[in-house]
């Protein structure tokens, strides 16, 4: 997808970064920001709105989100990541699948309601090829590689990072823009799946 004159990958990047620590703009226009360019992917507009519409909508100059995202794409990887990407805090309950599972529930509430079903499905509308960097799903690795650390200085057996993310977040995903359920009973049953992998019995803790 291009993005402006910056590669690809460097426009991900900033837009991780952006979402993380929003500097620089108050609450107020960022919001506004934010909501405008939610109710234009909803309306269907994911892949031709401009940043003068938006403007438009949010009720702020053009200029202001230019200085601020540079292009459309950048602007729309930072929603995004906001969007889908809600910085929860993550578990921390001493047992590496208890924290998994609390995870995983956390992120199937958050991308099972309609809205972010919706705006799944526009962005995977919107994509038309192949992708190195997806600023969603770096959040997600990022997330699994600091329980698994956490683990592992507890002495935990662990999955790796791949093994977490093909087989609990992956799936959560899929299901949310099949509209399939992401309940707790198939968090479940995906955690116990990588429990699995581990030699673990499906619901005992910590999985070793």
């Amino acid at each position: 997808m291009a993005m402006g004159s910056a590669t690809p990958q460097a426009d991900t990047a900033d837009a991780t970064t952006r979402a993380k620590r929003p500097g620089g703009r108050s609450a107020r226009v960022q919001s506004a920001v934010y909501a405008a360019v939610g109710q234009l992917v909803g309306a269907g507009q994911r892949d031709t709105m401009t940043i003068p519409e938006v403007a438009d909508l949010a009720g702020v100059n053009p200029t202001s989100i230019y200085r601020r995202w540079g292009s459309i794409d950048a602007l729309l990887g930072e929603v995004a990541v906001a969007a889908l990407t809600q910085g929860e805090p993550l578990p921390d309950t001493g047992v590496l699948r208890d924290d998994i599972a609390e995870w995983a529930r956390v992120i199937a509430a958050d991308i099972g309601r309609p809205k972010r079903r919706a705006y799944l499905r526009a962005m995977v509308a919107a994509r038309d090829d192949v992708v190195e960097v997806c600023p969603c799903w770096e959040i997600r690795r990022e997330q699994a590689e600091e329980m698994i650390a956490r683990a592992r200085e507890r002495g935990e057996a662990t999955p790796s990072v791949r093994q977490l993310l093909d087989h609990v977040i992956a799936p959560l995903y899929h299901h949310a823009v099949f509209g399939l359920a992401v309940d707790d009973a198939y968090v479940a049953e995906l955690v116990d799946d990588v429990a699995a992998m581990l030699g673990a019995a499906p619901g005992s803790a910590g999985g070793r």
